[in-house]
């Protein structure tokens, strides 16, 4: 028997789905598709549990009250055999990110316009520069980013967000990850972009990493991990350091802004794309 897969399927219009697709990428499912007005998330079997289902749910109706769309209905069932590699193939093309910066899986050959060029296959992992939390923090990190850097990047995903912070000139960068198939992936993103001796992914737990020092911490992760996470990433920030945050919806700034300032940080930046924003704050 081939590998399991749950698949839940979320009847929401575009703009519905391109929200959840960010949030729901962070509680572990491994791939989208979209077609008409229904979303189909995909996620080993072993992971789906009733615990997160309720999560998921619960997550679901948060970000359709916020967006003002009604509540939709979502429907499971079980799948065998999904090759994910093919299916990304299908649907992913270069990306211009910015006039720097572009994406592209491996696949396709692209003319440089940019100085920057990302070369991503995601397979199961989050970040590959089609959503706007990920365009928005690599953007923060163009801005931000100065030769001889080091950097973290917590929850790396494909490792897009360590790979750009060296490209863009940063001594060196680690991509944290609880997930080992993403540690995985991202290692080999690494490799193809040749940044190996730069780039470092590390399977663990932020709590659980060494009091190493960073200029620069970014976290492209729904507000309730950034929230939970945000003392540990504030003592391996060094001093006039930066954090990145991404993932986070405009309702959310409101609450995110408040708990840095009372950390004595202050936003000396914020971009944002539709319903999505990134921060970045400074200590003092």
């Amino acid at each position: 028997m081939g590998s399991l897969y749950t698949e839940v399927s979320i009847l929401a219009d575009g703009s519905l789905a391109e929200h959840l697709v960010g949030i729901l990428s962070q509680l572990g499912f491994e791939g989208f598709w979209e077609e008409a007005d229904c979303l189909k998330c995909y996620m080993s079997s072993e992971r789906w549990t009733p615990a997160l289902e309720i999560e998921v749910e619960e997550t679901i109706v948060r970000i359709s009250r916020s967006s003002k769309s009604p509540t939709p209905a979502i429907s499971v069932r079980m799948l065998e055999n999904m090759d994910w590699n093919e299916e990304w193939k299908k649907t992913l093309a270069p990306l211009q990110v910015s006039p720097r910066i572009i994406v592209t899986p491996s696949w396709h050959t692209v003319t440089p316009r940019g100085d920057v060029v990302l070369v991503i296959d995601p397979k199961m992992a989050f970040g590959t520069g089609y959503h706007e939390t990920t365009r928005l923090v690599l953007r923060l990190l163009e801005k931000h980013t100065r030769k001889g850097m080091s950097v973290l990047d917590v929850g790396t995903g494909t490792g897009i967000l360590a790979i750009a912070s060296v490209k863009l000139g940063a001594s060196s960068a680690v991509g944290l990850d609880v997930d080992a198939w993403a540690c995985s992936n991202a290692l080999e993103n690494v490799l193809q972009n040749n940044v190996a001796d730069a780039v470092r992914i590390e399977n663990s737990e932020l709590t659980s990493y060494p009091h190493e020092v960073f200029d620069i911490i970014a976290a492209n992760l729904q507000k309730d991990l950034i929230e939970q996470l945000l003392e540990e990433m504030i003592l391996r920030l060094a001093s006039g350091g930066l954090l990145l945050l991404s993932g986070l919806l405009m309702i959310d700034k409101a609450a995110i802004t408040g708990r840095l300032h009372r950390a004595s940080f202050r936003i000396v930046d914020e971009i944002a794309e539709n319903e999505w924003i990134a921060l970045a704050a400074m200590s003092g």
